[in-house]
């Protein structure tokens, strides 16, 4: 005997642009949606019964649809507005993630492509449970060129590391906050969240990425009395020095090779004393 596990089904990676028209200069929201329903989808699994099924390109007009009549509004609302749309009827829970990538204004009409990060947010909600809110930022790159070390860890006998007192610390900073409610100025938020990352990293002298990790994410909590969780992602990017000795040189910490891979992946997850259970918010 088998029976239906979790399942959810949707449409992903719906890109949008909506151009709001201003006259003191438009606004570009550039996005790129993607959703994902759950509920009483037995029958179409075990029978192939389409009843409860709205359909993925449904779902994906539907984004459409109200990108241009809900107008300018931030991700996290865009998203709480779509995701509590879907939850009626046989569809009990809906998750909507949102990737927006930035523009800086050059005119009233001219964009330039912003690349140093990509904004995200994911929504849920749930029939029972409510509305959870997770919001971040992705691919940012930052590099220290000092003020990090790297020493005192255990040595064995595949151990080749050296360790140093000197060396340049870089990563891409995939960081993602659980919000306590929905309740909450949107872009403030994300704009003191951000910075508190950026000033963490720039202002911790690190013995660790790890120890880098925490500070970021309490730097977040600091920050933002909204925030209740961090969880980072860190790729450590390698920075070697380069042997210029074979062709008479010093290498005083100047030139470096970029290493791409392997690279180490420091996890983790910084709370709030109080913070409340994550429930659904990262489902």
């Amino acid at each position: 005997m088998v029976r239906l596990g979790p399942n959810r089904y949707g449409k992903a990676e719906t890109r949008v642009v909506r151009v709001v028209r201003d006259p003191d200069g438009d606004v570009l929201r550039d996005r790129n949606v993607s959703t994902s329903l759950s509920g009483d989808l037995e029958a179409v699994h075990t029978d192939g019964d389409n009843a409860h099924v709205l359909a993925t390109d449904t779902q994906k007009n539907t984004v459409n649809a109200f990108a241009q009549r809900l107008g300018d509004l931030e991700p996290e609302a865009f998203g709480i507005a779509l995701a509590t749309h879907f939850v009626a009827g046989p569809i009990t829970r809906a998750r909507v993630a949102i990737a927006e990538y930035g523009w800086t204004r050059l005119g009233p009409h001219s964009f330039q492509r912003r690349g140093d990060a990509t904004r995200t947010a994911r929504i849920v909600h749930d029939a029972d449970a409510g509305t959870s809110v997770v919001a971040g930022v992705a691919d940012l790159v930052l590099l220290n060129t000092t003020n990090s070390e790297f020493w005192g860890f255990p040595r064995d006998e595949y151990t080749t590391l050296a360790e140093t007192r000197d060396r340049i610390l870089a990563t891409e900073v995939n960081a993602s906050w659980r919000y306590r409610s929905t309740d909450v100025d949107w872009a403030a938020a994300y704009d003191a969240a951000r910075a508190a990352l950026l000033a963490a990293f720039t202002e911790t002298y690190s013995y660790s990425l790890q120890q880098t990790l925490y500070a970021m994410g309490s730097r977040v909590i600091a920050a933002v009395p909204d925030v209740c969780e961090v969880r980072l992602a860190l790729p450590n990017k390698h920075h070697f020095l380069i042997d210029l000795t074979p062709f008479g040189q010093v290498n005083e910490n100047e030139a470096y090779f970029a290493a791409d891979r392997p690279y180490g992946l420091i996890e983790g997850t910084v709370l709030a004393d109080d913070a409340p259970d994550a429930g659904i918010a990262w489902d």
